[in-house]
């Protein structure tokens, strides 16, 4: 069957496996020469593709036990998020980290070891994992964690499937105490002033802004910088007392189909983030958690936004050092090409609680992210972008790319130790993505 992940390129036709319980992942594992595990298909570009057989890990989506007092959880990998949500918010748990999607595997978010809002105060989804078990390539089953097989954990988090299948995972969650957020909303007229909002407010548990690309000049970097809190039972307004858990998610429309590719040029973005920014309201208000964390997820299919050919997304960190500097140059060349995105995001970055997880993205300083359609010219820029984010000693998100070559890998000092485990652990890289070939992983 055809398969993409989320940004619809590239399509490759492959051999999907549906495994529904660890002894058919070993068969599968037995029996293929080459393959990757993939979960709800939302990582962005091609890490979860193979041409020989995609293990899609969906039917093993079972809870396994959960302790009330310490809050650890012990899934399957392919539980989706959304499941676990649906499951446990009206019980008064949440996840510790999410990403801005609930349409993701636990699994998924290890190999991503995907970060959220809350990076600068409480790290990565890896830092609440307490163990990973794994389905090696020999046909072993070995389980890991920061104690035990710590080079093997650490290699795993962040590292994209490629020490093997995860097939169950341990991990954290977190009380609140209802299914509310105090959001508030600071306008920034330029990227100085964003940096500043979020430098000043970094004891909020959560924050993160949506700029605007496109703006040059005085406004360059022009945001809307919101911040976030779990709102306290005690602090339940009027109408919702005795009610801490009264919200549930919905999708509001869906994008039957791809527009034309002509509909998104550069008048459309302008005109689209200009009204946009114009109706941002300052002010603190209350705000559903489904609303803060995952707005998108209202648009089914919003990724056909885009166009039929698809899009990529471009996301980078810089350190604190190079971070002003290096934004102020790459959105000066994006305003520049004129390639718009609607939807591009920058947040801060913390230094707490990180592992030494070889393949994980997150460093301390600013990340952006980037939406752009596939075209020529988005190609051309993203290989100048390229050069800006190595001159200023950034790194790409993996789990996003669906482009780079293996220069990009220089941004990760430790990728030599996640080489050392993988030959390890996989001689013969039967754990193999387009993206691990892509970048010689």
């Amino acid at each position: 069957m055809m398969l993409s992940g989320w940004g619809g390129y590239p399509r490759i036709e492959a051999v999907p496996a549906r495994p529904a319980a660890v002894e058919e992942v070993q068969a599968c594992i037995g029996h293929a020469t080459s393959l990757i595990g993939r979960g709800n298909g939302r990582a962005y570009g091609d890490a979860a593709l193979n041409a020989v057989c995609v293990l899609d890990m969906r039917r093993m989506n079972r809870l396994v036990a959960f302790d009330e007092e310490t809050g650890l959880l012990v899934c399957e990998a392919g539980l989706l998020l959304s499941e676990l949500i649906d499951l446990f918010l009206p019980r008064g748990w949440f996840v510790p980290v999410t990403p801005g999607t609930r349409f993701v595997t636990v699994g998924g978010m290890v190999a991503a070891n995907v970060h959220g809002k809350n990076h600068h105060v409480d790290g990565s989804f890896g830092d609440h994992v307490d163990w990973i078990d794994l389905a090696l390539a020999d046909g072993r089953l070995l389980r890991c964690s920061s104690i035990d097989e710590a080079d093997i954990f650490n290699a795993t988090l962040g590292g994209m499937g490629l020490t093997g299948i995860i097939f169950r995972v341990a991990f954290f969650m977190r009380r609140i105490e209802t299914d509310l957020v105090w959001q508030r909303v600071e306008k920034a007229a330029d990227l100085d002033v964003a940096m500043d909002l979020f430098e000043a407010n970094g004891a909020a548990s959560y924050s993160v802004a949506w700029i605007d690309c496109l703006s040059t000049g005085a406004r360059l970097g022009r945001s809307l910088v919101m911040l976030g809190e779990h709102l306290g039972r005690d602090e339940l307004p009027a109408g919702r007392a005795g009610r801490a858990f009264a919200t549930t998610w919905r999708q509001k429309m869906s994008l039957p189909f791809s527009p034309p590719a002509l509909m998104l040029n550069r008048y459309s973005v302008s005109a689209f983030n200009a009204a946009y920014y114009r109706r941002g309201r300052p002010g603190d208000r209350l705000v559903t958690l489904f609303s803060y964390f995952y707005p998108l997820d209202t648009i089914g299919n919003w990724n056909r936004l885009y166009g039929r050919d698809g899009f990529v997304q471009y996301q980078f960190v810089l350190p604190m050092a190079s971070s002003r500097t290096g934004l102020r140059a790459i959105l000066s060349r994006v305003a520049a090409a004129g390639v718009g995105s609607f939807l591009a995001v920058l947040k801060l970055f913390g230094a707490a609680l990180q592992r030494p997880a070889s393949l994980s993205f997150p460093r301390e300083g600013y990340t952006l992210a980037l939406d752009f359609p596939v075209c020529a010219d988005t190609f051309n820029l993203l290989l100048d972008l390229d050069r800006v984010v190595a001159a200023h000693g950034g790194r790409l998100y993996l789990a996003k790319d669906a482009r780079g070559g293996p220069s990009i890998l220089a941004g990760y000092e430790e990728v030599d130790a996640f080489r050392a485990v993988r030959a390890r652990l996989d001689p013969l890289r039967r754990f193999s993505s387009l993206l691990s070939q892509r970048l010689d992983l």
